[in-house]
């Protein structure tokens, strides 16, 4: 029995090594190369081609590379009836933590407008903010923002959290639900979003809910594009009542070389990179759920398909 890796980039050779290295003795393929379909039991898969998973008809389970699974769950003819897992990982966590804390240096001490100005020699001394300055709160208190929360504190920022159910961290004060949403934004003034991709949170991040934060804030999407409203952030920034945002995700990835997020000045951008499943890391734990599974026993890191996450 045999794992097949489903994936749109170049890493699937990378996948396949990786866990050859660690259990020769398992069958794995990319699914673009010659293997016996009906012998594969585990799909590996992040963002895989819509309908391929139709092809294997003893799947056991459906397996993300990554922390995210909205990809699986958007694919219309991905088998319902299967579990699907996800990466749950300590150095995905702290690389996506280093990512948002440096955003928010950058953000404090004007680092992106000062390139913007060196490119354009434009010499303009600007008055910086200190850790004291701000409060930061956190969309999404999963395992990422569980991290984010505790390396904020220690560097000493102010830090709130909002998640859709009732969360209890060290150190931070927590809102959860609709109702409380409105009384978290009023005092964020730099809002990073690490919510989970669903029918409830996609759109989140729209004209309503920025126009919420104080007039001024920062805006950080590490999620996925699918949780903004592009024409309502530009709306925004472009009438003041946000100073800036840093977007990692897109509703198209690579995004349009038309899209006008390029040639914005207040939009800072990376190519959806903050952070990224490491193999040597990862492998570990897609194995030993493969060995639950061969075993029956219970796998690690389910995801609930009622809450899409």
């Amino acid at each position: 029995m045999s794992i097949v890796i489903i994936r749109q980039d170049d890493k699937m050779d990378v996948w396949v090594a990786a866990i050859k290295a660690i259990a020769p003795d398992i069958p794995v393929y990319s699914y673009l190369e010659e293997h016996d379909k009906e012998e594969v039991e585990v799909a590996l898969v992040w963002k895989h081609p819509n309908g391929t998973l139709v092809a294997y008809p003893n799947l056991k389970y459906i397996a993300s590379s990554g922390a995210g699974v909205d990809f699986i769950f958007e694919d219309a003819d991905a088998p319902t009836h299967l579990p699907i897992t996800r990466v749950v990982d300590t150095m995905l966590a702290s690389d996506m933590s280093e990512y948002v804390i440096a955003v928010i240096f950058s953000h404090l001490k004007h680092l992106n407008q000062y390139k913007i100005n060196q490119i354009n020699s434009l010499w303009k001394p600007m008055d910086y903010h200190r850790i004291a300055d701000f409060t930061v709160g956190i969309m999404g208190l999963g395992a990422i923002g569980t991290v984010l929360s505790k390396d904020l504190i220690r560097f000493g920022f102010k830090t709130q959290g909002w998640s859709l159910s009732k969360k209890s961290l060290k150190g931070i004060k927590t809102y959860a639900g609709q109702e409380e949403l409105t009384n978290f934004l009023s005092t964020t003034q730099i809002l990073v979003c690490l919510l989970p991709l669903t029918h409830t949170t996609t759109g989140i991040l729209n004209k309503d809910l920025f126009e919420q934060l104080p007039i001024g804030a920062y805006v950080i999407n590490v999620a996925r594009g699918g949780h903004l409203v592009d024409e309502d952030i530009l709306q925004v920034l472009d009438n003041g009542h946000l100073s800036g945002a840093a977007l990692d995700v897109y509703h198209q990835e690579p995004l349009s070389k038309d899209h006008p997020f390029w040639q914005h000045d207040k939009v800072h951008m990376t190519p959806h990179y903050a952070s990224v499943s490491d193999t040597q890391s990862v492998v570990p734990q897609i194995l030993e759920n493969y060995k639950r599974m061969k075993s029956g026993k219970p796998l690690l890191n389910l995801v609930s398909k009622s809450k899409g996450y």
